[in-house]
């Protein structure tokens, strides 16, 4: 059974870089997808790049906000106009291998329960050249412990719509830790699927807005984002430590879950997950 796929873009400046991120999801093998753009008013010349590049495909649909109003706002919109059954977010900057939506499609397939699915994704440099897979990502257990800290997935995060549907939807008011806030909402409803191969190409550049420039607000947010899934799962202690009642700090909020970085819990978690499979 096709299943719609839904691939969303949420873009600012970056129309230079589109093209290869186009040719990437015109040369997929599975063929049941529309793409979502939604760009941020754009400063440069991005837009008639991008209108340019997608002219003639109807595949593909563009939108603009009036003015710009931040990352998490704009991808936040473009779930307001996906219409597929699975969706997933793909920087502009970025690309997909190939087989990126048949293999995360055939997992849903395989395994109706889950409700979302990640992969390994390959760093490239500014030319796209590929350097390493991502060594952080790993199969993990989702639990109500489960934060993604330290970071263990991130690109390619694909999720059913009907399950964002019963979230609360990214929060707009955000401008950095977006997909940390999206993954969380996600995998409250249930256990993701793990591609263990590069599924995504992720372009290291000095003009990408999650490329560490400002490593103190992404801390910050990041934080705040695990404070609100505390409350939202109401968790009142972590590793028989009383959770704050109020958001002071983010060192508050980290050194919380600093027992998940320990070689005995890291073991305990591999044990476990080889057991469940």
């Amino acid at each position: 059974m096709m299943m719609k796929f839904s691939i969303l873009i949420a873009q600012y400046n970056n129309g230079q870089y589109f093209k290869e991120c186009f040719d990437s999801i015109v040369s997929q093998s599975y063929t049941d997808w529309e793409v979502i753009i939604v760009d941020d008013s754009s400063t440069d010349d991005s837009v008639a790049v991008i209108k340019d590049i997608i002219l003639g495909d109807d595949r593909f649909k563009l939108y603009e906000n009036e003015v710009n109003k931040g990352c998490g706002y704009t991808k936040g919109r473009c779930m307001d106009f996906a219409s597929g059954e699975i969706c997933g977010y793909l920087d502009p900057d970025d690309a997909l291998y190939p087989e990126a939506l048949e293999k995360s499609v055939k997992a849903y397939q395989k395994n109706p329960e889950i409700v979302a699915t990640y992969s390994r994704m390959m760093m490239c440099n500014e030319n796209m050249i590929p350097d390493k897979t991502f060594s952080q990502t790993k199969k993990v257990d989702n639990n109500p412990y489960f934060f993604n800290c330290p970071v263990q997935f991130a690109h390619f995060f694909t999720f059913k719509k009907a399950i964002y549907d019963k979230t609360q939807g990214i929060n707009p008011q955000l401008s950095s830790a977006v997909d940390q806030d999206l993954y969380l909402k996600i995998l409250d409803h249930g256990d993701p699927a793990f591609i263990d191969e590069d599924l995504y190409k992720y372009r290291l550049h000095s003009q990408g807005i999650s490329q560490f420039k400002s490593k103190s607000k992404a801390k910050e947010s990041f934080a705040k984002v695990i404070f609100d899934t505390i409350n939202r799962r109401n968790i009142k202690t972590i590793n028989q430590v009383e959770v704050p009642k109020k958001y002071s700090n983010s060192e508050e909020i980290f050194d919380l879950l600093m027992y998940q970085t320990k070689w005995y819990y890291r073991l305990r978690t591999k044990a476990k997950l080889f057991f469940k499979s």
